[in-house]
């Protein structure tokens, strides 16, 4: 039992140290004419606010599910709030009817294959995940907002 909580530890520690070292960029298909986007229009994509990219395109956010670090870093750094927090906002607008949660991708490789094959599509990986089927529209600072 004593190996198996050590064991634990030392994953968890791992998984914090990756997480906290990763730099996340939101990203587009290298094909939607994105150049650029700001924090605010990351935001609103994000949490439901609007529904189209800077072109005026229907977009479709994609995250990346509740069991990768990388989310719960994503929101920290784009909204400065905790993923109980953001799941609890999607949870009252979803049963409000008033908005549905952004596609979850069960993985980067996946996340990564869904916004490279979709003009519309948008979301965010660990910057040294980048090729050239995806750019970077915002880069996400170490800072909380």
């Amino acid at each position: 039992m004593r190996r198996f909580c050590l064991l634990w530890l030392f994953t968890l520690l791992l998984t914090v140290t990756q997480s906290a070292s990763a730099e996340l960029v939101v990203v587009v298909s290298a094909a939607s004419g994105i150049e650029k986007m700001s924090r605010d229009e990351v935001v609103d994509l994000f949490m439901g606010r609007t529904r189209k990219l800077p072109n005026g395109t229907l977009a479709i956010p994609v995250d990346l599910s509740n069991t990768n670090p990388e989310k719960a870093l994503f929101y920290q750094q784009l909204i400065g709030r905790e993923l109980a927090e953001v799941n609890s906002y999607w949870a009252r607008l979803r049963f409000s009817g008033q908005g549905m949660p952004p596609l979850q991708a069960e993985n980067a490789d996946e996340l990564i294959r869904l916004i490279a094959d979709n003009k519309s599509a948008i979301g965010y990986i660990d910057r040294k995940k980048l090729d050239r089927r995806l750019k970077p529209v915002y880069i996400l600072s170490q800072t909380t907002p």
